[in-house]
Protein backbone atom coordinates (compact mmCIF):
# COMPACT_ATOMS: atom_id res chain seq x y z
CA UNK A 1 0.00 0.00 0.00
CA UNK A 2 1.56 3.32 -1.03
CA UNK A 3 1.10 6.60 0.79
CA UNK A 4 2.17 8.64 -2.26
CA UNK A 5 -1.27 10.12 -3.02
CA UNK A 6 -1.50 12.01 0.23
CA UNK A 7 -0.06 15.44 0.86
CA UNK A 8 2.70 15.59 3.48
CA UNK A 9 2.57 18.02 6.33
CA UNK A 10 4.89 20.93 5.70
CA UNK A 11 7.98 20.50 7.85
CA UNK A 12 8.41 22.86 10.71
CA UNK A 13 11.74 24.55 11.34
CA UNK A 14 13.59 23.25 14.38
CA UNK A 15 15.87 26.27 14.69
CA UNK A 16 16.43 27.56 18.19
CA UNK A 17 19.04 30.09 17.18
CA UNK A 18 16.93 32.99 18.45
CA UNK A 19 17.10 31.86 22.05
CA UNK A 20 20.07 33.91 23.14
CA UNK A 21 18.78 36.93 21.29
CA UNK A 22 15.71 37.26 23.47
CA UNK A 23 17.50 39.11 26.26
CA UNK A 24 19.18 42.21 24.90
CA UNK A 25 22.00 43.76 26.87
CA UNK A 26 22.83 47.42 26.37
CA UNK A 27 25.58 49.21 28.29
CA UNK A 28 26.25 52.91 27.93
CA UNK A 29 29.78 54.18 27.68
CA UNK A 30 30.86 55.83 30.90
CA UNK A 31 34.00 57.85 31.55
CA UNK A 32 35.23 57.33 35.08
CA UNK A 33 37.65 59.84 36.54
CA UNK A 34 40.08 58.00 38.82
CA UNK A 35 42.82 59.89 40.67
CA UNK A 36 46.28 58.72 39.71
CA UNK A 37 48.57 57.65 42.54
CA UNK A 38 50.94 60.39 43.76
CA UNK A 39 49.81 62.68 40.97
CA UNK A 40 47.31 65.39 40.36
CA UNK A 41 46.51 63.92 36.96
CA UNK A 42 43.17 62.21 36.36
CA UNK A 43 42.99 59.31 33.91
CA UNK A 44 39.91 58.42 31.92
CA UNK A 45 39.08 54.71 31.70
CA UNK A 46 36.21 53.61 29.45
CA UNK A 47 34.05 50.67 30.52
CA UNK A 48 33.39 47.90 27.93
CA UNK A 49 30.87 48.94 25.32
CA UNK A 50 28.29 46.67 23.69
CA UNK A 51 26.21 47.59 20.71
CA UNK A 52 22.55 48.15 21.46
CA UNK A 53 21.40 44.71 20.27
CA UNK A 54 24.54 42.70 21.06
CA UNK A 55 24.27 40.00 23.76
CA UNK A 56 27.10 39.55 26.23
CA UNK A 57 29.26 36.51 25.42
CA UNK A 58 31.68 34.62 27.65
CA UNK A 59 35.13 33.54 26.46
CA UNK A 60 34.23 29.83 26.79
CA UNK A 61 34.21 27.99 23.48
CA UNK A 62 31.29 25.74 22.67
CA UNK A 63 31.98 22.00 22.66
CA UNK A 64 32.60 21.44 18.96
CA UNK A 65 31.06 17.98 19.17
CA UNK A 66 27.69 19.47 20.12
CA UNK A 67 27.71 21.40 16.88
CA UNK A 68 27.91 18.10 14.96
CA UNK A 69 24.52 16.96 16.24
CA UNK A 70 21.75 17.15 13.67
CA UNK A 71 18.64 19.21 14.44
CA UNK A 72 16.87 18.22 17.63
CA UNK A 73 17.02 14.86 19.37
CA UNK A 74 14.33 12.71 17.75
CA UNK A 75 11.73 12.53 20.51
CA UNK A 76 11.81 16.21 21.57
CA UNK A 77 11.45 17.10 17.89
CA UNK A 78 8.40 14.83 17.57
CA UNK A 79 6.99 16.51 20.69
CA UNK A 80 7.66 19.98 19.29
CA UNK A 81 5.87 19.23 16.04
CA UNK A 82 3.00 17.65 17.97
CA UNK A 83 2.59 20.80 20.08
CA UNK A 84 2.55 22.92 16.91
CA UNK A 85 -0.18 20.65 15.54
CA UNK A 86 -2.25 21.09 18.71
CA UNK A 87 -2.02 24.86 18.36
CA UNK A 88 -3.20 24.55 14.76
CA UNK A 89 -6.08 22.22 15.72
CA UNK A 90 -7.01 23.18 19.31
CA UNK A 91 -10.22 21.14 19.25
CA UNK A 92 -8.70 17.93 17.88
CA UNK A 93 -8.14 14.92 20.10
CA UNK A 94 -4.51 14.08 19.44
CA UNK A 95 -3.55 10.46 20.19
CA UNK A 96 0.10 9.64 20.77
CA UNK A 97 1.47 6.35 19.49
CA UNK A 98 4.88 7.91 19.03
CA UNK A 99 7.28 8.08 21.95
CA UNK A 100 7.55 4.78 23.79
CA UNK A 101 6.11 6.05 27.07
CA UNK A 102 3.97 3.73 29.16
CA UNK A 103 0.39 4.73 29.98
CA UNK A 104 -1.07 2.09 32.30
CA UNK A 105 -0.98 2.36 36.11
CA UNK A 106 1.84 0.69 38.02
CA UNK A 107 0.46 -2.40 39.80
CA UNK A 108 -0.44 -1.74 43.43
CA UNK A 109 1.78 -4.56 44.70
CA UNK A 110 4.67 -2.40 43.49
CA UNK A 111 3.46 1.08 44.44
CA UNK A 112 2.52 -0.09 47.93
CA UNK A 113 6.12 -1.16 48.51
CA UNK A 114 7.32 2.27 47.40
CA UNK A 115 4.76 3.97 49.64
CA UNK A 116 5.82 1.87 52.62
CA UNK A 117 9.48 2.76 52.02
CA UNK A 118 8.55 6.41 51.66
CA UNK A 119 6.69 6.50 54.99
CA UNK A 120 9.51 4.60 56.66
CA UNK A 121 11.81 7.49 55.79
CA UNK A 122 9.78 9.70 58.14
CA UNK A 123 10.89 7.63 61.14
CA UNK A 124 14.16 7.71 63.05
CA UNK A 125 14.58 3.96 62.73
CA UNK A 126 13.64 3.78 59.06
CA UNK A 127 15.43 6.82 57.68
CA UNK A 128 18.33 6.24 55.30
CA UNK A 129 20.47 8.76 53.45
CA UNK A 130 22.99 8.00 50.75
CA UNK A 131 23.05 4.36 49.77
CA UNK A 132 25.61 2.35 47.82
CA UNK A 133 26.18 3.90 44.41
CA UNK A 134 25.96 0.42 42.86
CA UNK A 135 22.51 -0.21 44.35
CA UNK A 136 21.12 -1.97 47.39
CA UNK A 137 22.54 -5.45 47.86
CA UNK A 138 19.14 -7.12 48.18
CA UNK A 139 17.95 -5.69 44.86
CA UNK A 140 21.18 -6.57 43.06
CA UNK A 141 20.88 -10.14 44.32
CA UNK A 142 17.23 -10.33 43.24
CA UNK A 143 18.06 -9.07 39.73
CA UNK A 144 20.85 -11.65 39.42
CA UNK A 145 18.68 -14.56 40.55
CA UNK A 146 15.61 -13.50 38.52
CA UNK A 147 17.06 -12.53 35.16
CA UNK A 148 20.45 -14.27 35.16
CA UNK A 149 19.89 -17.53 37.01
CA UNK A 150 22.43 -20.20 36.00
CA UNK A 151 24.27 -17.74 33.73
CA UNK A 152 27.18 -17.05 36.07
CA UNK A 153 26.13 -13.46 36.77
CA UNK A 154 26.43 -12.47 40.43
CA UNK A 155 25.08 -9.56 42.47
CA UNK A 156 28.45 -7.77 42.39
CA UNK A 157 28.32 -7.74 38.58
CA UNK A 158 25.15 -5.62 38.64
CA UNK A 159 25.01 -1.82 38.89
CA UNK A 160 21.56 -0.42 39.69
CA UNK A 161 20.87 2.95 38.07
CA UNK A 162 18.23 5.52 37.18
CA UNK A 163 17.65 3.88 33.81
CA UNK A 164 19.34 2.28 30.81
CA UNK A 165 19.52 5.57 28.90
CA UNK A 166 21.58 7.15 31.67
CA UNK A 167 23.87 4.13 31.75
CA UNK A 168 24.46 4.35 28.00
CA UNK A 169 25.95 7.81 28.53
CA UNK A 170 27.99 6.62 31.52
CA UNK A 171 29.37 3.78 29.42
CA UNK A 172 30.38 6.26 26.74
CA UNK A 173 32.30 8.24 29.37
CA UNK A 174 33.94 4.96 30.40
CA UNK A 175 35.04 4.20 26.82
CA UNK A 176 36.28 7.72 26.13
CA UNK A 177 36.72 9.59 22.86
CA UNK A 178 39.33 7.38 21.18
CA UNK A 179 37.20 4.29 20.54
CA UNK A 180 35.37 3.34 17.35
CA UNK A 181 31.73 2.34 17.45
CA UNK A 182 29.24 0.24 15.47
CA UNK A 183 25.48 0.47 15.73
CA UNK A 184 22.49 -1.29 14.20
CA UNK A 185 20.85 0.79 11.51
CA UNK A 186 18.14 1.64 12.43
CA UNK A 187 18.52 1.84 16.20
CA UNK A 188 17.74 3.85 19.31
CA UNK A 189 19.24 7.32 18.61
CA UNK A 190 20.90 7.74 22.03
CA UNK A 191 23.71 5.38 20.96
CA UNK A 192 24.78 7.59 18.07
CA UNK A 193 24.16 10.96 19.72
CA UNK A 194 26.15 10.04 22.83
CA UNK A 195 28.99 8.88 20.57
CA UNK A 196 28.94 12.21 18.74
CA UNK A 197 28.98 14.20 21.99
CA UNK A 198 31.96 12.18 23.27
CA UNK A 199 33.95 13.04 20.14
CA UNK A 200 34.14 9.49 18.78
CA UNK A 201 32.86 10.53 15.35
CA UNK A 202 33.67 12.78 12.44
CA UNK A 203 31.25 15.19 10.82
CA UNK A 204 27.75 14.33 9.65
CA UNK A 205 27.70 13.41 5.98
CA UNK A 206 24.48 14.86 4.58
CA UNK A 207 24.62 12.91 1.34
CA UNK A 208 24.45 9.52 3.08
CA UNK A 209 22.96 10.80 6.37
CA UNK A 210 25.69 9.17 8.44
CA UNK A 211 28.46 10.31 10.75
CA UNK A 212 32.06 9.62 9.82
CA UNK A 213 33.79 6.94 11.90
CA UNK A 214 30.58 5.14 12.89
CA UNK A 215 30.00 1.70 11.42
CA UNK A 216 26.31 1.48 10.52
CA UNK A 217 25.25 -2.19 10.51
CA UNK A 218 22.33 -2.20 8.11
CA UNK A 219 19.28 -4.14 9.32
CA UNK A 220 16.58 -4.52 6.69
CA UNK A 221 13.74 -6.87 5.76
CA UNK A 222 16.08 -8.34 3.15
CA UNK A 223 18.61 -9.55 5.76
CA UNK A 224 15.99 -10.40 8.40
CA UNK A 225 16.96 -7.30 10.40
CA UNK A 226 20.26 -8.89 11.43
CA UNK A 227 23.44 -7.39 9.92
CA UNK A 228 25.65 -9.29 7.53
CA UNK A 229 28.69 -9.41 9.80
CA UNK A 230 30.97 -10.37 6.91
CA UNK A 231 30.53 -6.83 5.57
CA UNK A 232 30.90 -5.04 8.93
CA UNK A 233 34.22 -3.35 9.64
CA UNK A 234 35.70 -4.15 13.08
CA UNK A 235 35.17 -1.54 15.80
CA UNK A 236 35.98 -1.29 19.51
CA UNK A 237 32.36 -1.04 20.67
CA UNK A 238 29.21 -2.64 19.21
CA UNK A 239 25.83 -1.35 20.36
CA UNK A 240 23.17 -4.01 19.85
CA UNK A 241 19.53 -3.97 21.00
CA UNK A 242 17.34 -7.10 21.04
CA UNK A 243 14.39 -7.03 20.82
CA UNK A 244 15.26 -4.04 18.70
CA UNK A 245 13.89 -0.56 19.02
CA UNK A 246 12.50 0.46 16.51
CA UNK A 247 12.11 -2.61 14.27
CA UNK A 248 10.81 -5.00 16.94
CA UNK A 249 13.18 -7.71 15.68
CA UNK A 250 14.65 -10.20 18.20
CA UNK A 251 17.93 -11.96 17.39
CA UNK A 252 18.01 -15.75 17.49
CA UNK A 253 20.44 -17.83 19.52
CA UNK A 254 22.36 -18.66 16.36
CA UNK A 255 22.62 -15.01 15.35
CA UNK A 256 23.80 -13.88 18.80
CA UNK A 257 26.36 -16.69 18.82
CA UNK A 258 27.74 -15.23 15.57
CA UNK A 259 27.76 -11.74 17.12
CA UNK A 260 29.70 -12.90 20.18
CA UNK A 261 32.22 -14.72 18.00
CA UNK A 262 32.55 -11.64 15.77
CA UNK A 263 33.33 -9.56 18.89
CA UNK A 264 35.89 -12.11 20.08
CA UNK A 265 37.59 -12.28 16.70
CA UNK A 266 37.99 -8.50 16.66
CA UNK A 267 38.56 -7.82 20.37
CA UNK A 268 35.38 -5.74 20.60
CA UNK A 269 33.00 -5.06 23.49
CA UNK A 270 29.25 -5.51 22.89
CA UNK A 271 26.87 -3.17 24.72
CA UNK A 272 23.68 -5.25 24.66
CA UNK A 273 20.42 -3.39 25.35
CA UNK A 274 17.78 -5.82 26.64
CA UNK A 275 15.18 -3.23 27.68
CA UNK A 276 12.38 -5.18 25.93
CA UNK A 277 13.40 -8.73 26.82
CA UNK A 278 10.23 -9.34 28.85
CA UNK A 279 8.18 -8.82 25.68
CA UNK A 280 9.79 -11.82 24.00
CA UNK A 281 7.13 -14.32 22.93
CA UNK A 282 9.38 -16.97 21.40
CA UNK A 283 12.48 -18.89 22.48
CA UNK A 284 15.05 -16.27 21.49
CA UNK A 285 17.59 -15.33 24.21
CA UNK A 286 16.47 -12.77 26.76
CA UNK A 287 20.06 -12.00 27.71
CA UNK A 288 23.34 -11.92 25.80
CA UNK A 289 24.82 -13.95 28.65
CA UNK A 290 22.85 -16.98 27.51
CA UNK A 291 25.48 -17.22 24.78
CA UNK A 292 28.68 -19.09 25.78
CA UNK A 293 31.66 -16.77 26.03
CA UNK A 294 29.58 -13.58 26.17
CA UNK A 295 30.82 -12.63 29.64
CA UNK A 296 34.27 -12.07 28.12
CA UNK A 297 33.03 -9.57 25.50
CA UNK A 298 29.70 -8.07 26.60
CA UNK A 299 27.97 -5.58 28.88
CA UNK A 300 24.19 -5.66 29.26
CA UNK A 301 21.84 -2.77 30.09
CA UNK A 302 18.20 -3.15 31.07
CA UNK A 303 15.37 -1.23 32.67
CA UNK A 304 12.12 -1.38 34.60
CA UNK A 305 10.65 1.35 32.39
CA UNK A 306 8.74 -0.86 29.96
CA UNK A 307 8.33 -3.82 32.34
CA UNK A 308 6.55 -2.08 35.20
CA UNK A 309 5.72 1.42 33.95
CA UNK A 310 8.77 3.00 35.61
CA UNK A 311 9.37 5.58 32.85
CA UNK A 312 8.82 8.31 35.46
CA UNK A 313 10.02 6.40 38.51
CA UNK A 314 13.43 5.79 36.85
CA UNK A 315 15.16 2.50 37.64
CA UNK A 316 17.40 0.23 35.59
CA UNK A 317 20.61 -1.74 35.77
CA UNK A 318 23.80 -2.60 33.90
CA UNK A 319 25.69 -5.89 34.09
CA UNK A 320 29.48 -5.71 33.78
CA UNK A 321 30.90 -9.23 34.24
CA UNK A 322 34.15 -9.64 36.14
CA UNK A 323 35.49 -11.65 33.17
CA UNK A 324 35.38 -8.58 30.88
CA UNK A 325 38.88 -7.08 30.58
CA UNK A 326 40.49 -4.18 28.76
CA UNK A 327 43.44 -4.82 26.43
CA UNK A 328 45.88 -4.35 29.33
CA UNK A 329 44.03 -6.89 31.48
CA UNK A 330 42.38 -4.32 33.75
CA UNK A 331 38.76 -5.24 34.72
CA UNK A 332 36.18 -3.10 32.93
CA UNK A 333 33.90 -3.33 35.99
CA UNK A 334 36.45 -1.51 38.18
CA UNK A 335 36.57 1.48 35.85
CA UNK A 336 32.78 1.50 35.46
CA UNK A 337 32.47 1.44 39.23
CA UNK A 338 34.70 4.53 39.37
CA UNK A 339 32.53 6.28 36.77
CA UNK A 340 29.39 5.44 38.72
CA UNK A 341 30.85 6.58 42.04
CA UNK A 342 32.05 9.84 40.48
CA UNK A 343 28.90 10.81 38.58
CA UNK A 344 26.06 9.19 40.51
CA UNK A 345 24.87 8.91 44.10
CA UNK A 346 22.74 5.82 43.53
CA UNK A 347 19.16 5.22 42.48
CA UNK A 348 16.34 6.51 44.69
CA UNK A 349 15.82 4.22 47.66
CA UNK A 350 12.06 4.50 47.09
CA UNK A 351 12.43 3.41 43.46
CA UNK A 352 14.64 0.51 44.54
CA UNK A 353 11.93 -0.64 46.96
CA UNK A 354 9.56 -0.75 44.00
CA UNK A 355 12.13 -2.62 41.92
CA UNK A 356 12.51 -5.24 44.62
CA UNK A 357 8.71 -5.65 44.84
CA UNK A 358 8.63 -6.22 41.07
CA UNK A 359 10.76 -9.32 41.54
CA UNK A 360 8.57 -10.98 44.17
CA UNK A 361 6.28 -13.75 42.85
CA UNK A 362 3.26 -11.43 42.91
CA UNK A 363 5.28 -8.59 41.42
CA UNK A 364 6.50 -10.71 38.52
CA UNK A 365 2.94 -11.81 37.83
CA UNK A 366 1.77 -8.19 37.87
CA UNK A 367 4.53 -7.15 35.48
CA UNK A 368 3.61 -9.94 33.08
CA UNK A 369 0.02 -8.68 33.10
CA UNK A 370 1.17 -5.17 32.20
CA UNK A 371 3.36 -6.52 29.41
CA UNK A 372 0.47 -8.68 28.22
CA UNK A 373 -1.77 -5.63 27.95
CA UNK A 374 0.69 -3.87 25.65
CA UNK A 375 1.11 -7.06 23.63
CA UNK A 376 -2.63 -6.99 22.96
CA UNK A 377 -2.34 -3.36 21.82
CA UNK A 378 0.46 -4.42 19.49
CA UNK A 379 -1.71 -7.13 17.93
CA UNK A 380 -4.51 -4.61 17.31
CA UNK A 381 -2.12 -2.24 15.50
CA UNK A 382 -0.51 -5.07 13.51
CA UNK A 383 -3.90 -6.36 12.36
CA UNK A 384 -4.99 -2.86 11.35
CA UNK A 385 -2.02 -2.14 9.09
CA UNK A 386 -2.04 -5.66 7.68
CA UNK A 387 -5.72 -5.24 6.76
CA UNK A 388 -4.84 -2.02 4.93
CA UNK A 389 -2.27 -3.80 2.79
CA UNK A 390 0.91 -2.42 4.32
CA UNK A 391 4.08 -4.42 4.82
CA UNK A 392 4.43 -4.58 8.57
CA UNK A 393 7.32 -5.86 10.69
CA UNK A 394 8.01 -6.28 14.40
CA UNK A 395 5.19 -6.61 16.90
CA UNK A 396 5.84 -10.22 17.89
CA UNK A 397 8.65 -9.65 20.40
CA UNK A 398 8.43 -5.93 21.10
CA UNK A 399 5.75 -3.26 21.63
CA UNK A 400 6.59 -1.56 18.32
CA UNK A 401 5.14 -1.97 14.84
CA UNK A 402 7.49 -1.08 11.97
CA UNK A 403 5.36 0.02 8.99
CA UNK A 404 6.85 0.27 5.50
CA UNK A 405 5.92 3.27 3.36
CA UNK A 406 8.30 3.09 0.38
CA UNK A 407 9.00 6.06 -1.84
CA UNK A 408 8.23 8.71 0.75
CA UNK A 409 10.18 10.62 3.36
CA UNK A 410 9.39 9.18 6.77
CA UNK A 411 9.06 12.70 8.20
CA UNK A 412 6.53 13.47 5.44
CA UNK A 413 4.57 10.34 6.33
CA UNK A 414 4.71 11.30 10.02
CA UNK A 415 3.36 14.75 9.13
CA UNK A 416 0.71 13.35 6.78
CA UNK A 417 -0.65 10.98 9.43
CA UNK A 418 -0.60 13.69 12.09
CA UNK A 419 -2.34 16.17 9.80
CA UNK A 420 -5.04 13.81 8.56
CA UNK A 421 -5.69 11.57 11.59
CA UNK A 422 -4.33 13.56 14.58
CA UNK A 423 -2.29 10.50 15.55
CA UNK A 424 1.37 10.83 16.52
CA UNK A 425 3.80 8.19 15.21
CA UNK A 426 7.62 8.28 14.92
CA UNK A 427 9.48 8.78 11.62
CA UNK A 428 11.84 5.91 10.88
CA UNK A 429 14.69 8.10 9.64
CA UNK A 430 15.03 9.44 13.18
CA UNK A 431 16.54 6.05 14.06
CA UNK A 432 19.18 6.21 11.31
CA UNK A 433 19.34 6.21 7.50
CA UNK A 434 18.16 2.59 7.45
CA UNK A 435 14.85 3.75 8.91
CA UNK A 436 13.94 5.89 5.92
CA UNK A 437 10.74 4.66 4.32
CA UNK A 438 9.31 3.40 7.63
CA UNK A 439 7.32 4.74 10.56
CA UNK A 440 7.28 3.28 14.06
CA UNK A 441 3.91 2.91 15.77
CA UNK A 442 4.09 2.37 19.51
CA UNK A 443 1.72 0.05 21.37
CA UNK A 444 2.06 2.09 24.56
CA UNK A 445 -1.37 3.66 24.94
CA UNK A 446 -4.74 3.32 26.61
CA UNK A 447 -6.85 0.66 24.90
CA UNK A 448 -9.59 3.06 23.82
CA UNK A 449 -7.00 5.39 22.30
CA UNK A 450 -5.36 2.54 20.39
CA UNK A 451 -8.74 1.38 19.05
CA UNK A 452 -9.71 4.93 18.05
CA UNK A 453 -6.35 5.54 16.36
CA UNK A 454 -6.73 2.34 14.37
CA UNK A 455 -10.22 3.37 13.26
CA UNK A 456 -8.77 6.68 12.06
CA UNK A 457 -6.07 4.80 10.12
CA UNK A 458 -8.75 2.68 8.49
CA UNK A 459 -10.81 5.73 7.50
CA UNK A 460 -7.78 7.51 6.08
CA UNK A 461 -6.23 4.62 4.14
CA UNK A 462 -9.33 2.66 3.13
Amino acid sequence: MSLENHHPLTSISSSTSGFLGQNKLSIRTQNLSIPAKNSGISRCIATPTLEKNEAYKTKVSRNANMAKLQAGYLFPEVARRTEAHKLKYPNAKVISLGIGDTTEPIPEIITSAMAKRSYTLSTIKGYTGYGAEQGEKQLRSAIASTFYANLGIEANDIFVSDGAKSDISRLQVLFGSNVTMAVQDPSYPAYVDSSVIMGQTGQFQTRVEKYENIEYMKCTPENGFFPDLSTVSPTNIIFFCSPNNPTGFAASREQLTKLVQFAKDNGSIIVYDSAYALYMSDDNPRSIFEIPGAKEVAIETSSYSKYAGFTGVRLGWTVVPKELLFSDGFPVAKDFNRIVCTSFNGASNIAQAGGLACLSPDGLKAMQEVVGFYRENTNIIMETFNSLGFKVYGGKNAPYVWVHSPGQSSWDVFGEILEKTHVVTTPGSGFGPGGEGFIRVSAFGHRNDVLEACERFKQFYK
